[in-house]
């Protein structure tokens, strides 16, 4: 395992921490209190080669691999985890999605408009009845000649409003039974495509979260990703690199507020010194400092076996369960250190704090990942 930062990850790192103080802080709050999603803000971000940083180069992606795309996620997630939520999914769900699974026609079609920021992505797995019970989905596509019928919703999709091309698994089998799913591409137009609710939630609330439906939306046999009753493999190893990205998410988080109440503590005086010097903020930042640095240790390792080809299914679930559980400590220590300030919005540790919780539900909660070690463990 390789230790320190690449030429191209400290680039990447200096770029956009230039573009985040220009472009993103200054309307956090904003966006967080009126949940806007700034469309245009991912166009820009597509420009600098953030839309598509997995995308090959043939693809107008920036074809690089994921030490420089959990660098891209902390970076952007270290002043915002709206934005930074948005970036990973767009990223690890939707755009891989199609990399991984798409034919060589696909890709052609979509990656370049994904990578380039021109289109935003969506991934629909999730129903209102079955979140982490994917074999009960309750979305069906119906073969009907050349074309395939959708019926049915999805709930907490990322950018089920605004996404330009949604990746859908929908129920091609029989309930919980095996191989009953299957992948399609659905473009955001399609007759029968209706968006629903778009929530109103504690966090990341200029990401968009919404419901999708699917009323006798009919998509081309060509829409589909892969063979017929592959879908569910596809999302899960979709989701092993989507741990990643949730778990770098975090460590974004627990950066950002780390460094809030590191400098806050030096600033903030009481009994005529800073309270840094006072023992019980000083141990609270030694915690927060160790375990920031463990969760990245974690990332590192789930990394290095997805660059060589390794399985990671345990590795990648440490990862996101650790670093998650450390974005939400670690905001609340924050919040804690900043004391009164830290409850008021004029201080950036209240907005890491509600953020960070999502971190440990996303993409599977804390006690799926403990799970999914556990059943690795056990093997």
């Amino acid at each position: 395992m390789r230790f320190g930062t690449t030429e191209n990850q400290q680039m990447i790192a200096d770029m956009l921490k230039t573009f985040c103080e220009q472009n993103i802080r200054p309307h956090i709050m904003d966006w967080d209190q009126d949940q806007v999603f700034p469309v245009e803000l991912f166009r820009k971000l597509g420009e600098l080669g953030c839309m598509g940083v997995l995308v090959p180069e043939k693809y107008g992606g920036s074809g690089f691999g994921y030490s420089e795309y959990v660098t891209t996620i902390v970076e952007i997630s270290k002043v915002c985890g709206s934005i930074g939520l948005s970036v990973a999914a767009h990223n690890s769900l939707c755009t891989n999605h199609i990399l991984m699974f798409g034919s060589e026609v696909q890709k052609q079609k979509y990656l370049p408009e994904l990578a380039s920021g021109t289109h935003i992505g969506a991934w629909a797995l999730t129903e209102p009845n079955t979140g982490s019970d994917a074999g009960n989905m309750q979305t069906t596509a119906m073969k009907d000649g050349d074309e395939w019928v959708l019926n049915g919703s999805k709930t907490f999709i990322t950018h089920g409003i605004s996404g330009d091309v949604a990746v859908v698994v929908t129920r091609t089998g029989d309930p919980r039974t095996k191989n009953n799913s299957t992948a399609f591409i659905v473009e955001r137009g399609t007759k029968g495509l209706l968006a629903g609710r778009k929530e109103d939630k504690l966090g990341m609330r200029a990401s968009e979260t919404a419901e999708m439906i699917f009323q006798d939306c009919r998509i081309s046999d060509a829409q589909r990703l892969g063979e017929i009753g592959e879908g569910f493999k596809q999302a899960l190893s979709i989701l092993d690199g989507g741990r990643i990205s949730i778990a770098s998410l975090g460590l974004g988080i627990a950066k950002g507020a780390f460094e809030a109440a590191l400098q806050y503590s030096k600033e903030r005086e009481q009994f005529g010194k800073a309270i840094s010097s006072f023992q019980g903020i000083s141990f609270k930042l030694a915690d927060m400092a160790t375990e920031i640095e463990a969760a990245e240790l974690l990332i590192m390792n789930a990394v290095f076996r997805k660059a060589n080809g390794l399985k990671l299914s345990k590795e990648s679930a440490m990862a996101k369960l650790f670093a998650s559980e450390v974005a939400v400590r670690t905001a609340n220590e924050a919040v804690q250190i900043f004391g009164g300030y830290g409850y008021l919005k004029d201080f950036p540790v209240e907005k890491f704090y509600r953020d960070a919780k999502l971190c440990t539900i996303g993409e599977g909660t804390s006690e799926i990942q403990k799970l999914v070690i556990s059943r690795e463990l056990l093997k």
